[in-house]
């Protein structure tokens, strides 16, 4: 059968070059695109009836597009059901990328300089068209980046006309959300289209960082059900037509089918979110952007985010500004939610109570996995184990046919066999040694002389900003330097003020601070970002706080902690937050403390990191007070549980086993569970 480029030449043999070309591309680029003769007629049959002149009418110019349709369809690849290929080895979208200029365009629309008897304004016209249709179904923005770090990502990935028809015709109610053979890349792309998520499925994402508006708590949380204000807003207008006189008879079965909907969404359970995330009800009426803290607005958000139930809730990290109890209630809550989760979290306890599959990011590759995370962990061991095993059998293997190869190369006699080994050899798939992970090793320096207590303690301590709100009455706490003392409490119960009593910077009202002359507290402050220069290195950031020192090493207390080589000369500002949490741990111990106080150290933290700053709290020989939201963390470091509420600190002598005990019973009280 003939090619549609020879159907072009036999049906219009004074086509123009341009024009021939232009077409041609149109046809081989798009023609998984063309599912009926009908989009190749309105691809390119305006253009064809130009250059046919009188010789050809409509259904002439269809005929030709019919042929040319065939055509398309024999020489596509026939593929039974949804079959699928294995690729010999992965196709990395980024790399393809960067060969082609960012300014390329598409063959399809370059201007040539030779004369073309074509209508010019016609063919523009055609060219403005193709041009549109592939805008729609991608989305070029230029990305905003900053002169250090490139903060947006663009996602590509391959999308088709079916699938559009599908979802704009409502046949495609699928809930599966299919995202395959996509690339990530930092920077414009020439070709960048949107990840496809199904357009009937609602989507929302709760970021780490989260902004506030002037917008009541309450009230906030109640507009995100758009369904319910819509409900709302028909019960409204319903009312007020019986209440003029105006009802048609039809208005009172509305408004029962307008309140049992009502009642199956629940749209009376906003102060249940509130009440569970710890956000009081006297504050509902604050307004979050004015007085709300970080750690309250990502509470609000959470509220919203659950009070809308969405059919795919993203969540990134959300445990971050959570205390432990707001932490607890949200894992009892997101066991019983309806539709599908995306969480991305380092919480180790919390991925085993909600997570029932965990996919791993490594090495710009995702491996998905069954379970929850301990599952995880045991089926990521296994499958390594059994990669290492493939590729050490398949390179005994090359060596044992190797061998041969080299034995026989040059008998003449063997040199069909050799031969077919040597194919043997070309056809072996690819495998690779498993790239092992490197240990994260931290050290807290312990080269100092024990002395004996007391050490560090408070007695009959009363603080307050405002005599009318006082945060702590008569409260005496010691510790030594044997003790690993974890605080945990409700977000505003006052354990970073109780920190800054320890250590000083803050000076009681009534009662006395005692601590040790030779006492040297090295702190880690939640928010240690905000005391880091972003504008200057690593190396130079330790260099200006503790001078006269060799870089070597700056360099040598930086490695100790992860941030080494190249990392270690760039600026502070380009570091992902867990380096940046790695240089503060850096400078932090510096001066060889014996005693550490720590608010929210695991904050960005990887797993890894924490596990590794967990195995360095035990092994180090001086004092810990830390304040924690992390429960694998606190099980791993802590020998003392302190629960600081009610104006006072209350040590729990059972562990973290009976502080979560006792706030299952406070959740089934309040009627949470």
């Amino acid at each position: 059968m003939a090619t549609c480029a020879e159907i072009l030449r036999s049906e219009f043999p004074e086509i123009d070059g341009q024009v021939f070309d232009y077409v041609t591309g149109v046809l081989h680029s798009g023609s998984a695109d063309f599912e009926s003769v009908d989009d190749l007629v309105e691809a390119v049959g305006e253009l064809l009836q130009e250059v046919s002149g009188d010789s050809k009418d409509d259904a002439g110019i269809r005929a030709v597009c019919q042929r040319m349709y065939n055509t398309l369809r024999l020489d596509e690849p026939q593929t039974q059901g949804n079959s699928q290929v294995l690729l010999d080895a992965p196709i990395q979208l980024s790399k393809i990328t960067e060969n082609y200029d960012c300014g390329t365009k598409l063959p399809g629309l370059l201007k040539r300089e030779q004369s073309s008897t074509v209508n010019a304004k016609k063919l523009e016209k055609a060219e403005a068209r193709l041009k549109a249709k592939q805008e729609r179904r991608s989305e070029k923005d230029t990305l905003k980046t900053s002169p250090l770090v490139l903060e947006e990502a663009s996602a590509s990935q391959a999308g088709s006309r079916k699938e559009s028809r599908l979802e704009s015709s409502g046949k495609n109610k699928s809930y599966d959300v299919r995202i395959e053979n996509f690339d990530v890349s930092f920077g414009f792309l020439w070709l960048n289209l949107l990840l496809r998520v199904p357009a009937h499925i609602s989507l929302l994402h709760v970021e780490q960082e989260v902004a506030g508006d002037d917008t009541p708590a309450l009230q906030s949380v109640l507009e995100s059900d758009t369904m319910r204000e819509d409900l709302l807003q028909r019960e409204r207008e319903l009312s007020a037509q019986i209440a003029a006189g105006r009802a048609e008879g039809s208005e009172a079965a509305q408004l029962a089918e307008i309140y049992a909907k009502l009642e199956e969404i629940e749209a009376d359970k906003a102060p249940s979110f509130l009440l569970g995330l710890a956000l009081p009800l006297k504050c509902s009426s604050s307004p979050p952007g004015e007085e709300f803290s970080g750690g309250w607005r990502m509470r609000l958000a959470l509220a919203r985010a659950l009070f809308a139930r969405p059919d795919l809730l993203l969540l990134d990290e959300p445990t971050n500004m959570l205390d432990v109890r707001a932490i607890l209630w949200l894992e009892n809550y997101l066991q019983t939610w309806p539709s599908t989760i995306l969480v991305v979290s380092h919480d180790r306890n919390f991925l085993n109570a909600i997570a029932t599959d965990i996919i791993h990011l490594h090495s710009q590759r995702l491996d998905g996995y069954r379970g929850d995370f301990e599952t995880f962990i045991k089926s990521k061991q296994e499958r390594l184990l059994n990669q290492q095993r493939e590729y050490e059998a398949q390179q005994q293997y090359r060596q044992h046919i190797q061998v041969f190869i080299d034995r026989f190369r040059y008998n003449a006699n063997r040199a069909s066999q050799v031969q077919s080994k040597l194919k043997m050899l070309e056809k072996l798939p690819e495998l690779k040694p498993v790239d092992k992970e490197l240990e994260v090793v931290m050290k807290f320096p312990d080269g100092f002389e024990k002395f004996s207590p007391p050490i560090l303690q408070l007695d009959e301590v009363d603080f307050y900003y405002d005599p009318k709100h006082v945060i702590f009455s008569r409260l005496s706490v010691s510790a030594d330097l044997e003790s690993r003392i974890c605080v945990v409490g409700e977000n505003g119960a006052g354990k970073s003020t109780m920190l800054k009593l320890l250590m000083g910077d803050l000076a009681p009202v009534r009662g006395i601070r005692h601590a040790h002359r030779n006492l040297k507290i090295g702190y880690f402050s939640q928010h240690h970002v905000e005391q880091l220069d972003l504008n200057v290195s690593a190396v130079e950031l330790l260099a200006r706080k503790f001078p006269g020192r060799p870089e070597e090493e700056y360099r040598h207390q930086l490695g100790r902690y992860g941030i080494s080589g190249e990392l270690a000369v760039r600026p502070v500002a380009s570091l992902s937050g867990g380096q940046k949490s790695r240089v503060a741990f850096a400078q932090m111990t510096m001066p060889c403390p014996n005693f550490y106080i720590l608010d929210e150290p695991t904050n960005h933290l990887d797993m890894e990191t924490i596990e590794a700053l967990g195995r360095a709290l035990n092994n180090f020989r001086g004092g810990v007070i830390l304040v924690s939201h992390d429960e694998r963390f606190i099980r791993l470091v802590c020998r003392e549980l302190w629960v600081c509420e009610g104006g006072g600190v209350t040590r729990v002598e059972g562990g973290f086993d009976q502080y979560r005990a006792l706030l299952q019973e406070q959740f089934r009280r309040e009627g949470f569970l």
